[in-house]
């Protein structure tokens, strides 16, 4: 059975087709739904309206270059952060998912307890740690490293999980045959059931970037020029916290979309199925 079948076949078990009683419940459900959405916008928009947050003078602003230009300043440092934070990850959880599958007890347990602490300490304390302590020690690092790192060490554990998953979806019998025919565990590794592997989950690792980017947004605590961090001198400058905060949800759920399209491409491209 093909893998599409499969995944198809696991769907059509958990998920029984609706039958016209029930598609005539979601439609009538759909309906309300958006209803009720349009009826809660219609009501923030006019609470926005009363208080005064439609005046001109917090929109005026967005009409000039100069804003656009200190916002993209701060875009193009969110996607250097971004970029740096997942190349380091994808390094580092490529290394711990090694040393977990080494079978190698010390440096396996060791590797499984670093990654389960990276995916359960939240980047946030992980930021203030690389904040302080750094500082107490006489060592002085930039902003930017500030943030990079300690959300890439986040990452790492979580895309170390993701890889380890990829190498258990490997069929056995592929490594037991390479092995017969004299492959050495790590040439088995590294030619056979890596390069697969890694294929599996390319989706999911461009997917987990988008959790990199929301990390990115607590660039404050460090001071680092961010979107996030411009936008909030724009919010002081102009006092347009209502405008300013709309437009930067705008931005970021555009760069998330993005990266989950981008996701969904190499994913049909390289023929993995994802089951929506």
């Amino acid at each position: 059975m093909s893998r599409a079948n499969s995944a198809t076949s696991m769907r059509d078990a958990l998920y029984e087709a609706p039958g016209p009683r029930t598609r005539r419940k979601i439609v009538v459900g759909t309906v309300i739904s958006l209803a009720l959405v349009a009826l809660g916008v219609a009501a923030v928009i006019r609470q926005f309206y009363v208080t005064g947050q439609l005046a001109p003078r917090y929109w005026s602003f967005l009409l000039e270059w100069t804003t656009w230009r200190f916002l993209l300043q701060g875009l193009m440092g969110t996607v250097q952060v971004a970029l740096t934070a997942g190349v380091i990850a994808l390094v580092l959880g490529l290394l711990l998912m090694l040393g977990r599958t080494s079978g190698v007890r010390p440096l396996s347990a060791l590797c499984r307890v670093v990654t389960d602490f990276f995916r359960g300490v939240p980047s946030l304390l992980l930021i203030y740690f690389f904040f302080f302590v750094p500082a107490q020690l006489g060592l002085k690092m930039p902003s930017f490293w500030m943030l990079t790192l300690p959300v890439a060490l986040a990452a790492s554990g979580v895309l170390a999980e993701v890889f380890r998953a990829g190498v258990n979806a490997v069929p056995r019998g592929q490594v037991e045959a390479a092995m017969s025919i004299g492959l050495s565990s790590a040439k088995t590794m590294f030619k056979i059931v890596l390069p697969q592997a890694v294929r599996y989950v390319i989706p999911s690792l461009i997917a987990q970037l988008v959790v990199v980017v929301k990390d990115t947004t607590v660039a404050y605590v460090v001071s680092y020029p961010d979107l996030m961090q411009n936008a909030r001198v724009l919010i002081t400058s102009y006092d347009a916290l209502v405008s300013m905060y709309l437009v930067v949800a705008v931005i970021y759920i555009l760069i998330n979309y993005l990266i989950n399209r981008a996701s969904v491409y190499i994913a049909n491209k390289t023929g993995v199925k994802i089951i929506r």
